[in-house]
């Protein structure tokens, strides 16, 4: 009986744990084909160049002065036309997209436009009122700019 115990008392701590020290997101980790044109796409979105390609994969870092950091892992295969976690029928499991928060759609979409970055999809608008819209980089990975509901 007194074993029965134990497990049960092992068993309720592990369902009442939770794992307090994760404080963010550090970095988003994104692999790209070719450094010098995923640099020029995320230099317009206002992202700064920290260091790179660096490690034995090669990894290059970019960090918008929000705090989002972003690690291009720069050894994806060349000649890649479609992104295969969004645009084939079939679905696979993986992160699909990364959501930027922002303060102004309006701006926001005018100044993609301004840069001829197309917007593929949205604005869409929540019956909150929170909405987004939908990019793509140069390696078709997607890019939400999301403005939460007021």
């Amino acid at each position: 009986m007194l074993l029965k115990a134990v497990s049960l008392q092992a068993h309720t701590a592990t369902v009442d744990s939770k794992m307090k020290e994760i404080t963010r997101i550090n970095h988003i980790g994104l692999r790209v084909t070719d450094l010098t044109k995923s640099r020029t796409f995320y230099e317009k979105l206002g992202f700064e160049f920290i260091a790179g390609p660096i490690g034995p994969e090669p990894v290059a870092i970019m960090e918008h002065p929000s705090g989002v950091n972003i690690n291009f892992i720069l050894n994806a295969a060349k000649g890649q036309l479609v992104n295969m976690l969004m645009d084939l029928p079939e679905k696979y499991t993986g992160y699909t997209h990364m959501a930027l928060e922002v303060i102004d759609m309006q701006s926001t979409q005018a100044y993609l436009e301004s840069i001829n970055y197309e917007i593929t999809e949205g604005p869409i608008v929540t019956s909150e009122g929170a909405s987004f819209i939908f990019i793509r980089d140069p390696d078709k990975n997607v890019i939400e700019f999301h403005l939460p509901a007021q």
